[in-house]
């Protein structure tokens, strides 16, 4: 059998190989419909070839990709492109700062026609070599079924680094996984993940050094749920939250993900020690982002005060009219104590909601999501990638820097890559129900390009997997661990970690009332579970 399908591949490569264009072909100037539809977009020229699905009907189908520099290039034939790894990355180094064209040749009652030209301009800077995401159905579907994947960027070798179904045989042994995060692209090799349920508690990995810790303590809301490491040191800010899920009737946005309650800590590694950062009860912050200096930690919050013993029903009775802010607090590393909170971007003044803060590895600009209400946009429509240069951050002290909307569709939990030209953002703009990746070149004039999807093998890949790509991160090496050694270590007791009080210069009061167990509003409009951490 092996050697059956060694000669068929054989085969094909030598069609591919041999294919000649077509002579005599009649040029259109209508568009053909490829899937994706990567026309336009800037390409890294470290990138997994770009192969594409040819939509518009016909006989047959040639595909010619090329170069200034190397006019023959790469011939295909087929509705799907199936492109050399080797000649792809030939030609791609032949033509840095140049444009990759693509033609397209589709048979007509027997004559051929050849399509105007696709063309992608090849950046001279690389994409990172690696990027790792969760792989998720809804969790209403399937709660126990999720795994992280690490995929290299030059082709489509994907890896799973964690899977938690090796833990959720039955409903008693359940768990979700969520949240892996790394230090400076995992350079120093330290990452962490949460685990939920069985086997609960966050797993820290440092080199060889891996340790299972509950980061839940008395005087604290929940365990580490979204993380940010400290760019140099062993330390990591987290939100703690108490999450829920409501579900709309009467909407197509399907989920809303509500925090009844969320606080900042400071986790540090070498004491196993957690501090309070920001646990204003009437303020719900959560998701931190360290400056690539880690002297200032950036994060968002939302003003709500409570008026009932029953926060689950106020906030899913108002839950459209719950808006975040971002703010930013300056960090001393010699005394481990945090600064006075400052507005850094006021988005209820103009009725939007602003999430994710990311700062660009060279400083010079605020990378967000804003939208129209809440913080968990990978379900909302109206959220658009913003940004703010951080020179016009410095001597605003109202939060009304001007800001700008990067891209006119949904998008969300974005990252830089590590050399700054490069973002990666998730967005449901495919098909408007599973999350994809996408890629956008960020120049030096501080202009996104046009965004490209993660390149597949097939290009029918995304139509067929009903799975979303959760928390996509950089990386600049890989995952060391393997699957197994984190596995075992999950299987370990997690370590107590020690509250040691606040973090802030000026401590403040931190008494908040106890959110209920169960999240239900009206039947007519949402109804929803707590996602206990």
């Amino acid at each position: 059998m092996r050697q059956y399908q060694y000669l068929i591949a054989i085969l094909a490569l030598t069609a591919s190989c041999t294919a000649e264009l077509p002579k005599e072909a009649i040029q259109t100037q209508e568009s053909v419909n490829v899937f994706p539809d990567n026309n336009g977009a800037t390409l890294p020229p470290n990138i997994a070839p770009m192969n594409l699905r040819i939509d518009t009907e016909g006989e047959g189908y040639i595909t010619h990709i090329y170069t200034k520099a190397d006019t023959k290039g790469i011939i295909t034939e087929g509705k799907e492109t199936d492109i050399d790894i080797d000649q792809w990355h030939t030609l791609l180094q032949g033509a840095k700062g140049d444009t990759i064209y693509t033609n397209v040749y589709v048979k007509h009652n027997g004559k051929w026609t050849l399509y105007p030209t696709l063309k992608n301009p090849l950046a001279q800077e690389e994409v990172d070599p690696y990027i790792s995401y969760r792989l998720i159905q809804p969790s209403y579907v399937d709660y126990e079924d999720i795994y992280i994947c690490q995929r290299r960027m030059s082709d489509f070798e994907e890896k799973v680094i964690y899977d938690n179904r090796n833990f959720s045989v039955d409903a008693a042994t359940g768990q979700c996984v969520n949240c892996h995060a790394y230090q400076d692209y995992n350079r120093t090799g330290r990452m962490q993940m949460h685990l939920r349920q069985h086997q609960g508690g966050t797993l820290i990995i440092d080199g060889q050094n891996r340790r299972k810790m509950n980061l839940k303590t008395d005087s604290t809301l929940s365990a580490g749920v979204y993380p940010a490491w400290h760019p140099t040191l062993p330390l990591i800010a987290y939100s703690v939250n108490s999450t829920g899920q409501v579900f709309h009737t009467r909407d197509t946005q399907k989920v809303e993900v509500i925090d009844y309650g969320s606080d900042l800590i400071l986790f540090d590694m070498n004491t196993n020690k957690v501090y309070d950062i920001d646990c204003d009860p009437n303020e719900y912050e959560t998701f931190p982002a360290w400056a690539p200096d880690g002297q200032t930690l950036y994060f968002c919050s939302a003003h709500f005060e409570q008026k009932t013993d029953n926060i689950d029903n106020e906030l899913n009775d108002c839950y459209d009219s719950l808006r975040y802010n971002i703010y930013s607090r300056t960090y001393n590393p010699q005394t481990m104590k945090f600064g006075d909170k400052r507005t850094i971007l006021n988005a209820t003044a103009i009725h939007k909601s602003a999430s994710l803060p990311r700062v660009s590895p060279d400083g010079k600009y605020l990378l967000f999501t804003i939208g129209d209400y809440g913080q968990f946009h990978i379900w909302h429509h109206s959220a658009r990638l913003g940004i703010i240069p951080c020179d016009s951050i410095k001597d605003n002290k109202q939060g009304n820097a001007p800001f700008t909307v990067l891209d006119d569709q949904q998008a969300s939990y974005h990252s830089w890559s590590s050399n700054g030209r490069w973002i990666l953002f998730a967005s449901r703009r495919h098909d408007g129900n599973y999350t994809r990746l996408y890629f956008a070149y960020f120049d030096h004039d501080g202009k996104m390009h046009k965004p490209f999807m993660l390149p597949q093998k097939r290009p029918t890949y995304n139509d067929e997997l009903f799975r979303s790509y959760n928390v996509p991160e950089w990386m600049v090496e890989p995952v060391q661990a393997s699957k197994d050694e984190l596995e075992q270590t999950a299987s370990t007791d997690a370590v107590p970690a020690i509250y040691a009080g606040s973090a802030l210069e000026h401590p403040m009061s931190k008494e908040r009332a106890t959110p209920t167990v169960d999240a239900v509003s009206g039947a007519s409009q949402v109804r929803g579970n707590r996602i206990n951490y």
